[in-house]
């Protein structure tokens, strides 16, 4: 922001702004982009994360139906 405002009350050339510019153009065009495919690669990821959560939780259902289901069962303890 103060390059802004000093380019404000300065008359500058347009060679003189021209580079700073297009630098700080393609800086927030770059910035933009790594953003964009850290926003993607994160979305993946968490969508990959509750699929196994909810396989892991679906699972662990199993498991307890199983082990509920065999009480006293196979128990060499009881």
């Amino acid at each position: 922001m103060a390059a802004n405002r000093q380019s404000a009350d300065r008359t500058p050339t347009n060679d003189n702004a021209s580079p700073g510019t297009d630098s700080s153009n393609e800086l927030a065009q770059v910035v933009d982009d790594l953003m964009t495919q850290l926003t993607s690669k994160f979305s993946t990821v968490s969508s990959e994360i509750l699929a196994k959560m909810d396989d892991m939780s679906r699972r662990l259902d199993n498991l307890e139906a199983t082990i509920q289901g065999g009480d006293g069962k196979g128990s060499p303890g009881k």
